[in-house]
């Protein structure tokens, strides 16, 4: 691979996490909270926002191991499947990392409000 495919990756990459969290994100949020689904699902199996969040991101986790397996099987992806998984993972753990830094930021106003 060339550093320009590599860059190309990468900008590709970028552009569909923007796409998918800014633009198709926006079909989930509900009442300005682009967490909402999250919370739904916090709420319904008493567990947290965060649990509830990596329960939706497993299936596409364990989706992306089965393409492991098939490589080490010299079963090649399709260029769209890797596409797909890879993007799901990583707009996961976007989400994962904006709803644990929103707890953060209210803990820290609690905190200052207690003062």
């Amino acid at each position: 691979m060339t550093q320009e495919e590599f860059d190309k990756i990468i900008e590709n990459r970028l552009q569909k996490i923007k796409e998918t969290l800014l633009v198709k994100g926006k079909e989930y949020i509900r009442n300005n909270d682009p967490l909402h689904n999250f919370n739904v699902a916090a709420r319904i199996n008493n567990i947290s926002r965060e649990k509830a969040l990596w329960g939706f991101a497993l299936k596409h986790y364990v989706s992306f191991l089965d393409i492991l397996n098939d490589i080490d099987n010299n079963i090649l992806p399709t260029p769209e499947k890797v596409d797909e998984k890879i993007g799901d993972l990583i707009n996961y753990l976007i989400l994962c990392e904006a709803s644990i830094k929103d707890k953060i930021n209210i803990d820290k106003t609690i905190k200052e409000l207690k003062k």
